[in-house]
């Protein structure tokens, strides 16, 4: 296996291809961990503060949110890019570890960004799609030499994160999933779609009670999800899976409330588009011929560096930039005019051999570049063209001009920023050496996850008392510890997500409402009348309400913990006086059955609320009033 494993490496590690995919994948993946990290400090109060408003977290959490956010940002755009994703792995790993974001507040929608994270600390993205193309270009660049990153990755770089953060997810879930009653009946997408908590607001309704096709939808993604770490490699088999898996996720996000798991997931599938399509695309967008030629002094530091800003963010290739010393006699709408003035100013011609100079170049540049078009055009406004023209002339006639001085040395050899060149995964020795590395670190992962699988999705499953002997009390202990290790710093860990244990028996739903000065009776924008659970509080507050507070056993201190946090949450934000407010507590009877049965969605809706209880804050403090014992309320 080891033998078979490192040959795979070594190719994978020879095999060349274009960056573009891993570069859109960093973009992407950071652009989930900015939006989820704005929802945590949205939410701040209630998931880090032990009583929102009341008994507050450190205000640290607040900065470390804050530069967190700021860490991921730079991770999307690739600036910086190999210190910004060690500051999101790491600031990723305190969150989980040391708050009770990942306790209270989770769906495994941590553990897969944890994983996906420390993998692009080593994975070289900034090679597309980067500020650190831009930057080291800036750097390094001289005015008769240009310096850019290399454009191509190994295709290992693809395999490793799909690999490693969907395949072992995959084959962990699905076996979890067979052990579930109500996915080896094919309806493992259809009961949670039928339950309020985890509904989105979409009617789904015309799609659910298609019960042929809800059972073809539930063993498709069983079959997927076995076969998805096997076939991955089979380049035959890549764009089927691709398209099932984008399918799978996409319908995640739009018919549950989970939906930064399901993007999260989605956007590993940028991976695995073949490179054939970017170039497809590439072409289809980018002109036959540039719109526009701009030419621009080539003895002038300032000016390759406008020439190659312009150039990064050029991305259909609109702009064709020509040295003007060298190519300036052979443009027919530049004849007649001085060299001094050439010299002296931008210009450009566009297609039709109508000429440009100044700020009228750089709007022109803008305008054919297409995105930016309306910063171009309103360059050419009256009142902002005059603005724009003292600007531009301040720095002309003030830029510096070079002759062949020690500009002109020859660019350092090196081919990566020195914090790139330390982490980047096949770095330092030969390319045999460093497939040994990585398969035997590839060898521990699959040990690890191997534990994790056998000890929860199937002994665990199966009943096995692997405490009955010495042996196996020893080596359940070792397992443990493993377990924690692998879950806490790579994101290893179970995923029997929404099985017949978590909704077999869950048929009541509890809902909120609070009083007004007036005695009149309001639901708090958290569950709706209908028993949904509404925007914003989806993702991880979902989870907490649905999977910990309650659940088909609900508990007391868990009950009164959550209820306490959810009504001073929200009480505070509806400007309630919790010196003297009263929540009403509403439960709801639902089904959640095993098999199927016709119209569940709309009967789960359309249950009435009862009173079971009250939430009572008098002076900054909150009393549980139950009419019935927790396990009556679960009876009912």
């Amino acid at each position: 296996m080891q033998k078979a494993l490192f040959n795979l490496v070594l190719r994978g590690l020879e095999k060349q291809v274009p960056a573009t995919g891993l570069g859109l994948f960093r973009l992407a993946f950071g652009l989930v961990a900015f939006q989820e990290i704005c929802f945590l400090y949205y939410f701040r109060q209630l998931i880090f503060d032990p009583v929102p408003y009341l008994d507050i977290a450190s205000p640290s959490v607040h900065l470390f949110l804050v530069l967190w956010a700021i860490a991921a940002l730079c991770l999307a755009l690739g600036f910086y890019t190999r210190l910004a994703a060690i500051a999101n792995y790491l600031l990723w790993l305190a969150f989980t570890v040391f708050t009770p974001m990942w306790k209270d507040f989770d769906g495994g929608f941590d553990q897969l960004m944890l994983g996906s994270s420390l993998l692009l600390i080593f994975l070289p993205s900034e090679r597309a799609w980067s500020l650190d193309r831009l930057r080291l270009a800036w750097r390094h660049s001289t005015v008769d030499r240009r310096y850019a990153l290399p454009q191509t990755v190994p295709v290992l770089c693809y395999f490793l994160p799909l690999a490693v953060s969907l395949g072992f997810i995959y084959l962990d879930s699905v076996i979890h999933k067979l052990f579930a009653e109500f996915w080896r009946n094919g309806l493992g997408p259809w009961l949670p779609s039928s339950l309020p908590y985890y509904m989105s607001p979409l009617d789904m309704s015309w799609l659910l009670e298609i019960e042929p096709l809800q059972r073809a939808i539930g063993y498709t993604i069983i079959a997927f999800q076995f076969a998805f770490p096997f076939l991955l490699y089979f380049r035959r088999f890549r764009v089927p899976l691709m398209l099932v898996g984008m399918s799978l996720h996409a319908g995640i996000i739009v018919s549950l409330n989970i939906y930064p798991f399901g993007f999260g997931m989605l956007v590993h599938y940028v991976l695995m588009v073949p490179f054939r399509w970017w170039r497809t695309l590439g072409r289809t967008l980018r002109p036959a011929e540039p719109a526009l030629q701009v030419f621009y002094d080539e003895r002038c530091p300032l000016c390759l560096k406008t020439v190659l800003a312009v150039e990064h963010f050029d991305v259909f290739r609109a702009v064709a930039f020509r040295g003007l010393q060298t190519h300036a006699a052979t443009a027919p709408a530049l004849e007649g005019i001085p060299e001094q003035d050439l010299l002296g100013d931008l210009y450009a011609v566009d297609r039709k051999g109508r000429r440009y100079s100044g700020v009228a170049t750089y709007a022109r540049i803008l305008i054919a570049m297409r995105y930016p078009a309306l910063l171009g055009l309103a360059m050419l406004l009256p009142g902002l063209d005059a603005i724009a023209n003292r600007v531009y002339r301040r720095i002309a006639d003030n830029r510096v001009r070079l002759g062949c001085d020690e500009s002109c040395a020859p660019v350092p050899s090196r081919t990566e920023p020195d914090l790139a060149r330390r982490l980047a995964l096949w770095v330092g020795g030969s390319l045999r050496q460093r497939a040994h590395r990585i398969s035997r670190m590839l060898v521990v992962v699959l040990i690890l996850q191997i534990n994790c699988t056998l000890h929860y999705a199937i002994l665990y499953r199966l009943g096995v008392d692997t405490k009955a002997n010495e042996a196996g009390q020893v080596l359940t202990m070792l397992s443990n510890a493993l377990i924690s290790v692998s879950h806490t710093f790579l994101g290893i860990t179970p995923h029997p997500l929404y099985l017949h244990d978590h909704f077999q028996g869950y048929e009541h739903l509890l809902g909120i409402t609070y009083l007004d000065t007036d005695g009149k009776e309001h639901w708090l924008p958290f569950v709706d009348e209908e028993g949904r659970i509404v925007s914003p509080n989806w993702g991880r507050v979902h989870s907490m309400w649905a999977n910990v507070a309650v659940t088909r056993h609900m508990d007391q201190r868990r009950l009164d913990k959550f209820v306490r946090k959810v009504t001073a949450f929200w009480g505070t934000r509806l400007g309630l006086d919790l010196n003297r407010a009263t929540f009403i507590l509403k439960l709801k009877a639902v089904k959640a059955p095993m098999d199927w049965e016709p119209g569940l969605r709309r009967y789960n809706l359309s249950q009435p609320w009862q009173d079971v209880g009250r939430a009572v804050w008098r002076k900054g403090e909150m009393r549980l009033e139950l009419d019935r014992d927790l396990e009556a309320l679960s009876a009912d």
